[in-house]
């Protein structure tokens, strides 16, 4: 009777443990959705277009108009190390302030799993870029209405910043622009890795998203503190879209993301 106990006990240990991982197993496969979700302030404030004054450390003080910037190269990190990358024809974003619906990067069939870090680039890479007009696809034809081309040869916006500016030394309202992209031999693509504060439970029943606060402060008022003074010229307004401080804003949009939550519902 001890032996058959015994034999028992054992039987539904191994049945608790079998349909345990029967369970996690189930819960983990197939694929699911995930939202990518980037919402622009101005340091600790909500970004607001035209109207909002924001000071920086230098003083100058701007109205933005206007905030865009191409997403690309999306890659998951699972809690196990290992990464799924993004389909790199379908991972091609552009984040416009003035467009809602642009905010938030929707991917499909990403592999079911716990995500934990996600990585992305600013811009287009080089290798997309040199498949030429014919192989990019319909993103060209998405860049150049949204403004995010220069021309085919000059090649792809990756951040566009424009607005207002009065300065210590700008008494007057005066427009600025900062365009980012390839200026002769810098190409000034660049990547942001961001680990996540929760982890992002992708599941054919659950869509997360992630939630990322873009500080668009950091522009010109990061690590390297560039005055849009220095750049006005007479009568057109302050104007960097190459010369010295291009790779210097290029270092500072690896600063601007930060990951603020996840919603796993």
């Amino acid at each position: 009777m001890k032996n058959l106990l015994n034999k028992v006990v054992a039987f539904m240990a191994i049945s608790v443990v079998f349909a345990g991982c029967t369970n996690d197993e189930t819960a983990i496969s197939g694929t699911g959705n995930l939202g990518v979700e980037f919402d622009n302030a101005y340091g600790s404030n909500d970004l607001i277009l035209s109207a909002q004054a924001n000071t920086t450390s230098n003083d100058e003080v701007l109205k933005i108009s206007s905030i865009k910037y191409i997403i690309s190269n999306i890659v998951l990190t699972k809690e196990d190390g290992t990464t799924f990358r993004y389909p790199k024809s379908e991972s091609y974003f552009i984040v416009d302030e003035s467009n809602p619906e642009s905010l938030t990067a929707d991917l499909e069939n990403v592999p079911a799993g716990n995500y934990t870090k996600v990585t992305f680039g600013i811009g287009v890479d080089k290798m997309q870029w040199e498949l030429g007009a014919t192989g990019q696809g319909d993103f060209l034809a998405e860049a150049q209405a949204a403004g995010m081309m220069w021309s085919w040869s000059a090649g792809y916006k990756f951040l566009a910043f424009e607005g207002m500016f009065t300065s210590p030394t700008v008494a007057t309202e005066t427009s600025f622009k900062v365009h980012t992209g390839q200026t002769g031999t810098d190409y000034n693509y660049t990547e942001v890795t961001l680990d996540l504060p929760t982890k992002a439970m992708v599941r054919t029943t659950i869509t997360p998203e992630i939630h990322i606060i873009a500080d668009v402060s950091k522009i010109i008022d990061g690590t390297n503190k560039i005055k849009l003074s220095d750049n006005n010229a007479a009568g057109n307004g302050a104007t960097i879209m190459g010369g010295a401080d291009l790779p210097l804003i290029t270092e500072n949009l690896s600063n601007m993301f930060s990951a603020a939550h996840v919603h796993n519902d």
